[in-house]
């Protein structure tokens, strides 16, 4: 459990963080596309793809399921109760799945697992946290959708760069838990 603590704490953070500052639009021309949340959000896909990377998906569900309780909790106390809920919905399907997707594609390239899983699970995130925190508003939810949507995706292939490098301190395990051999695509 010492082993995923940083893990939980960096996920409740980033979680909680992307909850307040998804209330604040960019200013000017982007305000109906962007909020701020969009940019501190795609760290959590990071998050739960290192554990699962280093401790297996066992540990990074861990995170996951931690960070997603610490997360909520705080959520109702920083953030809107609706922002909230819908948060906590969109975060613990999509990042169950990121958990899955990533433990399939493992042993593909050391890129494609945590680009596919992190695509699939922004995927999730922004349709189900979109429509549950902001339809029936009046608020530019569809547009904030989609450039939260394309900013994850940025995000996504920005994150692969630290993924990389510290990939080099990490020693990834196998789908069954075990240390897995090293490889030019581990």
């Amino acid at each position: 459990m010492k082993a995923i603590i940083a893990g939980i704490l960096a996920m409740a953070a980033t979680v909680v963080a992307s909850n307040i500052l998804v209330e604040y639009p960019l200013p000017g021309v982007l305000a109906d596309w962007l909020t701020f949340g969009a940019f501190t959000y795609p760290v959590a896909f990071l998050v739960t793809d290192l554990t699962n990377r280093a401790r297996g998906a066992k540990a990074a569900r861990m995170v996951v399921l931690s960070g997603f309780a610490i997360a909520v909790v705080l959520s109702l106390v920083f953030a809107d109760t609706r922002i909230a809920l819908a948060s906590g919905t969109a975060f613990l399907v999509a990042q169950l799945m990121d958990v899955t997707v990533f433990d399939r594609l493992r042993q593909a390239s050391w890129w494609k697992a945590p680009l596919v899983s992190s695509t699939v699970g922004s995927m999730l995130d922004t349709a189900l946290f979109f429509s549950i925190a902001f339809a029936g508003t009046g608020l530019p939810w569809h547009t904030w959708a989609l450039g939260d949507f394309s900013a994850k995706m940025i995000m996504a292939m920005t994150c692969l760069a630290p993924f990389r490098m510290l990939m080099s301190v990490i020693r990834p395990v196998g789908r069954n838990g075990g240390m897995a051999a090293q490889s030019a695509n581990a």
